[in-house]
């Protein structure tokens, strides 16, 4: 089974909003055993959409579009695929009387009769009622294709995707399996692992697929594979995987099902009853956005200080001024000095700490661009590495957090 996904929006084609919906989607699909082949975006015109279900239905069995399902005159997908399908509009009363209990529940304004008019849907389509909004989903179906229209709002379409569409595909089509493991590694560049597992990869059955899947810091190794016997596809996946992660055993932190590098320190630094603390320099705060975006943060993060200017650091974590002057802010002696000073003011088990010149000028006649300290303080010392992250603002930024996160892991798992 193949699958083709098409967002509409002109918001979507000038940068306006991101596409999540395709991700959301993607991830569905593929874990009933349906393939996407491809993810495309168009505007909100109905030969756009024409073109796109006619080209689309030449290489795929399905085809998901998400957006321009409301109310208004530049939402103009269901009476285009009304029309491409030969159908036409009748009043759905179930629908109607939803849409009127909605505005009576939740809407504050009067209902209109361009909303009513949402009840109007296409004759030979299946109806799936939005409980979250006023879009119905709908389901043509012609001897070629399968065509799925659902509302673009990301959470009444994903309603609509667990409760109604998936549970649907999965009893209408044979699928087969299909297993994705992902590997997370960190401290070794893309090409390097490359060379490292070359012998290896080059004696993978051609029914196993290797991505290597790198960004700043850390390179995710994902093996794919399919079929029809669950059993099978699992078994050959994991034997590969198995002799993958002994030679990658130095630079290999986890699974990614298991969750990201942040999950991996909560969960190990919460079932020890350990807590950490953060003083960010040139980070400005990103290390400490990241451990809180996952659930759960508060039972081991007790908080951070952004110590950007000298001044902060010399009254927030007792760094002696001195010792700036002599070392320079963007070095060892300060690094660890902030780490040992936020553990101590946060009473945590652990504290990391990072300056350095992100650039994109050189903040001081020291210290070069790109040049980053960290430092982790642990009860048993404190320890602290000197790394150059390159001389792109972000780039420096982003190559630190998952650094720090990477020295941080590696202390706690072996303490």
């Amino acid at each position: 089974m193949i699958a083709e996904l098409v967002t509409i929006g002109d918001e979507i084609l000038i940068g306006q909003i991101v596409n999540t919906n395709s991700v959301f989607l993607s991830k569905s699909l593929n874990s009933i055993g349906i393939a996407v082949s491809q993810i495309t975006s168009i505007s909100d015109k109905s030969t756009d959409i024409i073109n796109t279900v006619e080209r689309s239905r030449k290489t795929s069995d399905i085809i998901i579009i998400t957006g321009g399902l409301g109310p208004t005159s530049d939402d103009v997908t269901k009476h285009t695929l009304t029309s491409y399908f030969d159908d036409k509009l009748i009043w759905y009363p179930e629908i109607k009387n939803h849409i009127e209990e909605l505005f009576k529940k939740f809407i504050s304004t009067p209902i209109s009769d361009m909303n009513k008019e949402q009840a109007l849907l296409p004759s030979k389509a299946k109806i799936f009622k939005n409980e979250y909004g006023t879009a119905s989903g709908m389901w043509f179906s012609s001897k070629d294709v399968e065509v799925i229209a659902l509302p673009g709002v990301p959470y009444e379409m994903k309603s609509l995707m667990q409760n109604s569409i998936l549970p649907a595909l999965k009893k209408s089509f044979n699928r087969p399996f299909i297993y994705n493991k992902t590997l997370l590694t960190y401290g070794l560049g893309e090409s390097a692992i490359a060379l490292r597992i070359s012998d290896w990869e080059s004696k993978l059955p051609n029914t196993i697929k290797l991505a290597y899947l790198p960004s700043l810091g850390r390179v995710r190794l994902r093996l794919s594979s399919s079929g029809m016997s669950e059993i099978k596809v699992r078994k050959k996946v994991d034997m590969q995987l198995s002799s993958l992660k002994h030679l990658i055993k130095d630079i290999y932190v986890g699974d990614e099902d298991q969750g990201s590098i942040e999950v991996l320190i909560g969960n190990i630094l919460s079932s020890q009853n350990k807590s950490l603390s953060v003083a960010e320099s040139c980070t400005g705060g990103n290390i400490s956005s990241v451990i809180t975006s996952q659930a759960g943060a508060s039972k081991f993060f007790k908080g951070g200080v952004i110590a950007y200017l000298n001044e902060l650091k010399i009254s927030l974590l007792n760094i002696p001024a001195e010792l700036i002057l002599e070392k320079g802010v963007v070095s060892s002696d300060v690094a660890k000095a902030m780490a040992l000073g936020i553990k101590k003011r946060f009473n945590s088990n652990y504290g990391i700490a990072t300056t350095g010149n992100a650039g994109p000028t050189s903040g001081d006649d020291i210290s070069k661009i790109g040049e980053v300290y960290i430092a982790i303080s642990s009860p048993d010392g404190v320890f602290c590495e000197c790394h150059q992250m390159g001389n792109h603002r972000e780039r420096v930024i982003s190559k630190t957090t998952n650094k720090a996160l990477e020295m941080l892991y590696r202390l706690i798992k072996r303490d």
